[in-house]
C-alpha cells in the first residue's frame, strides 16, 4: 500500500505543461511548474485585477458601480444652485429698491426717505452761513480763475460724461417736430415731441423696462433701463405695450402716444434721458 502524501510534497512535486502538434506530435515548448508555484501566481493575479478594479469603480467607471456618486453630483449641483439663488436674490432686491426710488422720483415724491444732513450730523444748533455772506480773497479769485482754464473744468468734465455714452446708437423714439425743449432751469428735464394720435413709440435703445404706470401729473408713464446706468423715461402716452421687467430691443414699440395726464395739453411725447442720476438734454443724442 502506497504511502499518502502530505499537502507539502503535493505543493512541492515538480510537474511540466508539454505542448506538443497534433499532427506529428513534435514537441513546440513546455514549462516547468508546480502547485505552489501555480498557486501563489493565481493568488498575486487575483489581487492584481481586484486592485484594478476597485480603483477603476472609484474613478473611471464610478459614475456606473458607485451608489454614491449621483448623490455627491446632486450635492455639487445644489450647492452651485444655491449660491445662484442667494446671488440672484440680492440682485432682485437692489433691482426693486432701484426701481422703487425711480418711481418715486417720476411720480414727484422727492421727500420720502430724505434724512436732512444737518440733523443726521448732530448739528441742528450749529449756525449755518448763507452764500452771500461768503467773500472770496484775491488769492481765491484767482485759483478759481485759473481753474476755470485748465482740462478740469465743468467742460471737461461734461466731456468726460459724453465719452462714457459714445458707444450708444439711439433710435428716433418717434417722429415729429420739438415743440419745447429741454431746460434743466425751468425743471423741464426732457423735451417734448408733438405727433400724430396713436402714433408708435419706440425704444431708444435696448433695456429692461423698470416703470409702467399711471401717474396724474404724466399720465401712463413707461421708463426703460440701458446699459451704463442709463435710464430712458416716456411720458404722456396713450396707452403702455410693455410691462415691469419685459426686456425690449432697440427701436421695438413700447407705447402709443397720447395725451394721458394732467401737464399736457395736446398730443405728444415727452421724453427724458439720464445717466448715473443726472438729466441729460436728449436732443445732444438722439436726432428728431
Amino acid at each position: 500500500m502506497k504511502p499518502k502524501k502530505t499537502i507539502s510534497e503535493r505543493l512541492t512535486n515538480k510537474y511540466q505543461l508539454v505542448i506538443r502538434n497534433e499532427d506529428n506530435l513534435a514537441e513546440k515548448t513546455s514549462f516547468g511548474f508546480t502547485y505552489a508555484k501555480f498557486l501563489l501566481v493565481a493568488a498575486a493575479a487575483f489581487l492584481v485585477i481586484f486592485v484594478g478594479s476597485l480603483f477603476l469603480s472609484k474613478t473611471l467607471l464610478s459614475k456606473w458601480f458607485d451608489p454614491k456618486y449621483e448623490q455627491t453630483e446632486q450635492n455639487k449641483k445644489l450647492y452651485a444652485l444655491a449660491i445662484k439663488v442667494d446671488s440672484l436674490s440680492l440682485e432682485v432686491d437692489r433691482k426693486d429698491l432701484f426701481i422703487q426710488n425711480l418711481q418715486r422720483i417720476l411720480s414727484g415724491d422727492t421727500t420720502s426717505g430724505f434724512v436732512d444732513p444737518v440733523k443726521l450730523l448732530g448739528g441742528d444748533n450749529m449756525p449755518v452761513k448763507k452764500t452771500a455772506d461768503l467773500k472770496l480773497t484775491a488769492e481765491d479769485s484767482q485759483f478759481r480763475k485759473e481753474f476755470e482754464q485748465t482740462e478740469f473744468s465743468v467742460v471737461s468734465l461734461n466731456d468726460r460724461k459724453y465719452r462714457e455714452l459714445q458707444g450708444f446708437f439711439f433710435f428716433t423714439p418717434i417722429s415729429g417736430f420739438v415743440s419745447d425743449k429741454y431746460d434743466a432751469k425751468k425743471l423741464h428735464f426732457g423735451i417734448d415731441i408733438v405727433a400724430k394720435t396713436n402714433e408708435p413709440v419706440k425704444c431708444v435703445a435696448e433695456g429692461t423696462v423698470v416703470l409702467a404706470s399711471w401717474t396724474q401729473d404724466s399720465g401712463y408713464v413707461i421708463a426703460v433701463q440701458h446699459r451704463g446706468n442709463l435710464v430712458s423715461v416716456y411720458k404722456h402716452n396713450a396707452g403702455l405695450l410693455k410691462k415691469v421687467g419685459s426686456f425690449v430691443n432697440a427701436g421695438e414699440i413700447i407705447s402709443i402716444v397720447g395725451n394721458s395726464g394732467e401737464m399736457t395739453d395736446g398730443s405728444h411725447l415727452h421724453f427724458e434721458l439720464w445717466h448715473n442720476g443726472n438729466s441729460l438734454d436728449p436732443q445732444e443724442f438722439v436726432t428728431f
